[in-house]
């Protein structure tokens, strides 16, 4: 096995099209320009290398939660910067009144997708929401809504085994998260 997964990669770095003909952007080619010579360059993307199958399961299951919930994370950083913006420009009474209005049609929109849900994708959106907005699911409550009704949701949100609190951490502990995440950003995924 080995050495088949080296005499493959030795030709993908040889022969100058067979890196095209690789999909899902596993392995990028070019070439470089030294002088008068041309070199051919190809990256290599790291590849996770599981020991047991129930690794793979839990890393498919976190990649296939990435697909269902980032856009939803980018729809959250983009509606959360419009309101920002159009609330700048309004009364506390205008503010009130924009707030509800968004919140009512935030859950009409969004209540049926949510429901159906697992608890892990769940967990994923919580912690994207944190990465693309920089403030925790708790955070843009509260800040929206006010103290008690995030403290509400966060309540709920702890009877399904979430924490709305839960921030994004690429270094430590969401380091595969965020390798996925820029795979799929990059559209490896």
């Amino acid at each position: 096995m080995r050495l088949w997964l080296i005499a493959l990669l030795l030709v993908l770095c040889v022969v100058p099209d067979a890196g095209a003909q690789r999909t899902r952007g596993a392995i990028r080619q070019g070439l470089v320009k030294d002088g008068n010579e041309e070199i051919l360059q190809v990256d290599i993307l790291s590849v996770p290398v599981f020991s047991r199958p129930i690794d793979m399961r839990r890393y498919q299951k976190l990649v296939a939660a990435v697909r269902k919930v980032y856009p939803l994370a980018q729809t959250a950083k983009n509606m959360m910067r419009e309101m920002e913006d159009t609330l700048l420009t309004m009364s506390k009474a205008e503010q009130n009144k924009y707030i509800k209005q968004c919140y009512k049609q935030v859950l009409d929109e969004y209540t049926p997708v949510v429901k159906r849900m697992t608890r892990t994708q769940g967990k994923v959106l919580v912690k994207l929401i944190d990465r693309e907005t920089e403030y925790t699911a708790y955070g843009v409550i509260k800040e929206f809504r006010g103290g008690f009704v995030a403290s509400f949701w966060q309540g709920i949100g702890k009877i399904f085994g979430q924490n709305l609190k839960a921030q994004y951490d690429k270094e430590v502990e969401d380091r595969v998260l965020e390798q996925i995440v820029v795979y799929y950003e990059a559209g490896l995924l």
